[in-house]
């Protein structure tokens, strides 16, 4: 008698599949980071090591954009109920 083959693979708590929106139904498999659902058959390659894209430099991003101070101004506050001056 053979013994099955033993697969290393573990459910990830909480995950949802991306095609059949089923919960708790994604397993890893510890080898070869390929995830799977068991419900719809679903499957993707977990990403390697590949560089994140750079950041798009924004206002708020760069740093000299967010040395810049706006001055204040002074407000003066009118009440509706009183004739101007």
């Amino acid at each position: 008698m053979t013994t099955p083959p033993t697969y290393k693979r573990r459910f990830i708590a909480g995950a949802v599949c991306p095609r059949c929106a089923q919960m708790d139904k994604i397993v890893v498999d510890l080898e070869s980071d390929l995830r799977e659902c068991v419900a719809c058959g679903f499957s993707e390659q977990r990403p390697g090591d590949t560089p994140a894209a750079p950041e798009v430099q924004t206002r708020v991003s760069r740093a000299a954009a967010r040395r810049v101070e706006t001055p204040a101004e002074v407000v003066q506050l009118l009440d509706p109920g009183k004739p101007d001056d």
